[in-house]
Order: C-alpha cells, then structure tokens, then sequence
C-alpha cells in the first residue's frame, strides 16, 4: 500500500519539498491538488530524509496541506508501432488530438547499450545533400551536432535529413520550440510523406523546463526499442542549447553551485549520457543522433559546444545559410569513403575542397585591387560554381549524382592535369 504524504514543507518555483523515506533518484510521484486535479512530479536530490521533487506542470494550485505519494517507479515512455507518425510532449502525451499510445512501457533514462553487442559502424547515411554525403559523410550511428547560431536555418536542415535520410525510422526532439516551428516539422512531415516513419516529442517553449529535460531521453528510449528490433533509427534534437539551459534554470533554483557561466558541473556527463545511446548493433539495427548546438554570439568555447565538441565524432557548422567546408568534419567519414561509396570518392572530396581554399586567396587578391592572373580567374568561377552546386542547401542529388556534378564541376573550370587527382582516377571519371 502507498504511503500518502499530507504536508509539502517547502516549496520554490516549480521545486517541492517533503520529509519521506525509501524514494530513489528520479522517482515519480502523484501530487493530489486541493482542486481535485492531479500533477506528477519527479525526485531530483534528497538530504537525508528531505527530498526536492520538480513538479512536472507548476506549482499554481499546490498548497503545503496537498497530498503526495510515490510511484515506486521512473518516469516511462510508451513504445508500441503506432508510435509513428505521432506527435507528443516531453511527458508522453499525445499533442495531436490522437489517441493516447498503447504499448509496451519503457523506463527512460537508462544506462547505454551494452558494449559488448556494439560493432563498427561501416554503412553510410543517405541525406542527398551534398555538403554533407560528399565531404563530410554521415555514418551510421554516428553522434553529430551541427553547430550554428539563432536565426539559422538549422531545423530547416533538419527536415531536409528527415526527408531524404535512408533510416527506417525518423524521431523529432524538439525543445523550447516555437510553435511556429512545431507546425513547420508536422507540415514538413506531411508534404513530403515520411510521417508514416517519423515520430515527434516537442516540447514548447511555454512547457515546464522539466519537460524540456525529458524529451530526449523519449526520443532515445523508444529510439533504443525500434533498434533492438532491427530498424536503423535517426534521433534529430533542436536546440541542446534550450536542453542545457533547462539544466542550468533547475540548478539555479536548487542553489546548486555553478561552474562556468551559471551551468552546473554534470553539463558535460548530461549531455554525454545522451549522445552515447548512438550504437550500432550487433544482429540489430542503429540509433544515429544529429542534434542542434545554437553557441550564442557565435562562441565557439561557450560552455554547450565546448563540451560537445568533447563528446561527438564531428560537427557541421552551418552559418550564413550554407554548411562551411573549413569548419565541418566527419571524424568517421574514413569508415565509408572509398569502401562503401565510390573509388574517386576521397581524392575527388579532398580537391574540391582544396581548389575551394584556394579561390578565397584569390578573391582576397581582387578585393584588394591586385592584378589576377589566368589561374586566379580559373579559381573565381569554380568559387561560384562549387558554392551554387555543392553548398546551396537546396540542391537534392543522391552520392553518385553529386560525385559525377563535382567532376562536371572542375572538368567546367580546370584542365585535367590541374586538379591533382591521380591519374588513373582521371581517366575514368574525367567528363569525355
């Protein structure tokens, strides 16, 4: 029989406090409002006999006199197939007035998958989008933030990849999202039809910040079940800036100590106990996870990406519209270059990218007044031409497609003995 609490000893912003025994780390429970209405809460530290509960809505309503009682359990995710094409809240809940999910119930929040059945990842991610299958390709249970600053079109991105991605199976986790932005996933979902495979957790940005905290580890607990059924599943997670600035706002209201600019010291286990669900399993399927980093003023070393960038395998750095090849790595790209893709697929990657540099010197020369030479003005057009074919993110062209326009590319600018390509690459590749 549960045990009912009838007296909240303290209470600040959404925090509650009661004296009580036998409760776990993250434990859920039932807060009884004096109106008749019901609210969950969940254990985030205890001091003795004191624990301090996050009440998952608000506090408005609560009163020292309400009622509490332990569930004896953590916070849980409903997996079953109708999952897909659903949309629902950081606790759970439909959002798209569907009816509520029926399923298995899964603990989220729990630890990584066994090491012992991850392999090495060696299959490639299809996104069609140039700037990331030619140059910086995204692997199979790979973990990748793309870092980038508000205003970007960075979820835009993020639909492109859900859109056109080879995965089995799409999972959203949005937070601190407008709702324009919601809308825009949803609509995006439908026009292009992958809603029947893709699966949404939003959390809004006038939701509670412990809403904000549970939507990935949702999206990763369901995304662990579809794997261990054999799918390969994308997790997509905008904005882990809005993930960390939850942490930090609960921190602060439990007079936690801070570290660096107001974030507590777990900010780099929070958000590595997240990343570290991408794997690739053995007689299973996969879980890669391509998550949102915003770095206010553009701030490379702010405390989010700084630790991040610790954590992953990479990063895509996208600023002034586009994805920059300078700034950009794969750190697993050599797993599939060359062995899963084509042959030219490195020495002709490598090339483009180096022409590229090389035609910014050039451009720096024109803009001081210097006289260009015959090289220089090579170097101008195949700017303008790498940057509307490769790095405009509208264009949508699968690998072998992207790899022959690449070839065109320099073959329309370069003769074949000034790209540095090997020459038996060039001859059989080079446009006839």
């Amino acid at each position: 029989m549960k045990k009912i609490y009838d007296r909240i000893v303290d209470m600040r912003g959404n925090l509650i406090s009661v004296v009580a025994k036998d409760v776990g780390l993250g434990e859920l429970a039932l807060v009884q409002k004096g109106n008749g209405t019901k609210t969950l809460a969940s254990v985030l530290r205890f001091n003795k006999d004191l624990v301090t509960l996050q009440v998952f809505e608000n506090t408005r309503g609560i009163s020292t006199g309400d009622k509490l009682s332990f569930l004896k359990r953590q916070m849980q995710a409903t997996f079953s197939d109708a999952l897909l094409g659903r949309s629902l809240n950081g606790v759970g809940e439909p959002i798209d007035r569907g009816p509520d999910i029926i399923g298995e119930k899964v603990d989220i929040g729990m630890p990584s998958f066994n090491p012992v059945k991850r392999i090495i990842p060696r299959e490639m991610v299809k996104t069609n989008i140039p700037m990331i299958d030619i140059f910086n390709c995204l692997v199979r249970s790979q973990k990748i933030p793309i870092f980038s600053v508000p205003g970007e079109p960075y979820n835009q991105l993020l639909m492109r990849i859900a859109n056109q991605t080879n995965a089995d199976v799409v999972i959203i986790g949005g937070m601190g999202l407008r709702f324009d932005d919601y809308q825009a996933f949803l609509e995006n979902a439908e026009k292009s039809g992958s809603m029947d495979k893709t699966v949404m957790f939003i959390h809004q940005a006038t939701d509670p910040a412990v809403e904000c905290l549970l939507v990935p580890d949702m999206a990763l607990a369901c995304a662990e079940k579809f794997a261990v059924e054999g799918k390969n599943v994308i997790v997509l997670l905008t904005d882990m800036t809005a993930f960390a600035d939850a942490i930090k706002e609960i921190a602060i209201t439990m007079d936690q100590i801070p570290s660096n600019r107001g974030y507590p010291g777990s900010l780099y286990s929070d958000l590595a106990s997240r990343y570290e669900k991408a794997v690739d399993i053995e007689d299973g399927g996969s879980i890669t996870i391509v998550s949102v980093t915003t770095m206010p003023g553009d701030d490379v070393t702010h405390p989010v990406p700084d630790n991040t960038g610790y954590i992953t395998e990479g990063q895509f750095d996208l600023h002034d519209g586009v994805i920059d090849p300078f700034r950009s790595l794969s750190r697993l790209k050599q797993l599939v270059i060359g062995k899963v893709t084509r042959d030219d697929h490195g020495d002709l990657a490598n090339n483009m990218v180096r022409l590229y540099a090389d035609s910014k010197k050039a451009k720096e020369r024109q803009s001081m007044g210097f006289k260009l030479s015959r090289w220089d003005e090579k170097l101008l057009r195949y700017s303008k031409l790498f940057e509307d074919r490769m790095m405009n993110l509208s264009v949508n062209l699968p690998l072998e497609e992207a790899l022959d326009l690449g070839w065109q590319t320099l073959a329309e600018c370069f003769d074949i003995q000034e790209v540095g390509i090997k020459k038996e690459l060039a001859a059989k590749y080079w446009p006839k």
